[in-house]
């Protein structure tokens, strides 16, 4: 049992470092749009999001970044494919990632589709063949079959189950609103962290900007706050706990950080991807402490958007960045004890403890 958690372990790492540079590339170029942005056009942030109109050049860096975060998916999902199925698995798993992607599945949905790609390949490669069809398994049948049987799991049992579990979400928590608005900020946290841009974290979101329009500013403060936290409290983690990470983790965490300032949550989704039984719980206890703090200070966020950069249209600015330094330490002190009690210092090169 143990042997066969390392092994998919070492699945998920080997997508998360192919991803790893993609999540960069586009939630670096993303950061720099809307960071630069908000410097030259502060007007430009207004109740439904970015505007960009007045700055064609930075909407094509951001453009840019968007297609860099869309392959994020495909490659995930295609490289733990890669790693259980060899070549083959390239192909099922790339369509089952880009599909993870359109059905707003998230990174868990990518996750899922690479590992049943992998195993569906290896399934297919034990079928008897005759001699004459074995030279064209590999480019053909193998890829055509495995990526059928992703695309239809995808699309049929994964898809729509999301798309029904988006609407009661959205349901829920307009039922939810009425109630107690400390509660809803531990609902909305915990939500916000806990896919990092899947289908849980969008319906929070979604939700926090249609208050906007409804004249409660107070729900999208505490989404604003919470967004952030995941990527800048992992950032924190790997600054502060060095010896427990390795020199690739540290170096996301650098980019993590930039990420988070700008309020990309998806910054914590090579981290998570890697480790998703500690990390997840981690991300999720420091946003709930932002989401919960920022409401008890009564923080409101006049704009659909999270993270330090939507400073400028947030009331009670104080409560707010004590919010996102408070859920950031939470989410660094989480992880880092997590990995203390079950990991041994990471090597470096020479073989000595950091």
């Amino acid at each position: 049992m143990k042997q066969a958690l390392q092994q998919y372990k070492q699945y998920l790492l080997t997508g998360v470092s192919y991803v790893i540079p993609m999540i960069a590339c586009g939630g670096i170029l993303i950061a720099s749009a809307i960071a630069l942005l908000t410097f030259l056009h502060p007007e430009a942030m207004t109740a439904s999001g970015p505007d960009f109109s007045a700055a064609p050049n930075l909407q094509m860096v951001l453009d840019i970044g968007v297609a860099a975060f869309t392959l994020a998916l495909p490659v995930l999902a295609g490289y733990i494919a890669y790693a259980m199925a060899g070549r083959p698995g390239l192909v099922p798993g790339l369509i089952g990632g880009y599909l993870a992607g359109t059905t707003k599945a998230g990174f868990l949905g990518a996750l899922l589709a690479g590992l049943l790609a992998g195993h569906v390949v290896n399934l297919v490669k034990k079928m008897p063949a005759h001699r004459f069809v074995r030279p064209i398994m590999p480019i053909i049948i193998i890829p055509i079959v495995s990526s059928l049987v992703v695309g239809v799991v995808m699309l049929k049992v994964v898809g729509v189950p999301i798309a029904d579990f988006m609407a009661f979400l959205s349901g829920w928590l307009a039922t939810m609103s009425k109630g107690n608005a400390l509660v809803l900020a531990v609902i909305l946290g915990g939500m916000i962290a806990f896919d990092m841009g899947g289908p849980v974290n969008k319906a929070a979101f979604f939700f926090g900007a249609a208050m906007i329009k409804e004249g409660n500013f107070a729900v999208m403060g505490a989404c604003a706050a919470a967004i952030c936290t995941p990527p800048l409290g992992l950032a924190l983690a790997t600054l502060t706990g060095r010896r427990l990470w390795s020199e690739e983790q540290r170096e996301s965490g650098l980019a993590a950080l930039g990420m988070g300032m700008v309020g990309i949550t998806e910054g914590a989704i090579p981290f998570a991807a890697a480790d998703p039984v500690r990390v997840i719980p981690s991300i999720m206890a420091g946003s709930i402490v932002a989401a919960f703090i920022a409401m008890l200070g009564g923080v409101g966020d006049h704009a659909p958007h999270g993270g330090p950069i939507v400073l400028p249209v947030i009331d009670h600015r104080w409560f707010y960045v004590l919010a996102i330094v408070a859920g950031s330490v939470v989410t660094a002190l989480a992880i880092n004890l997590l990995k203390k009690t079950t990991d041994k210092a990471v090597p470096d090169a020479a073989g000595v403890p950091l």
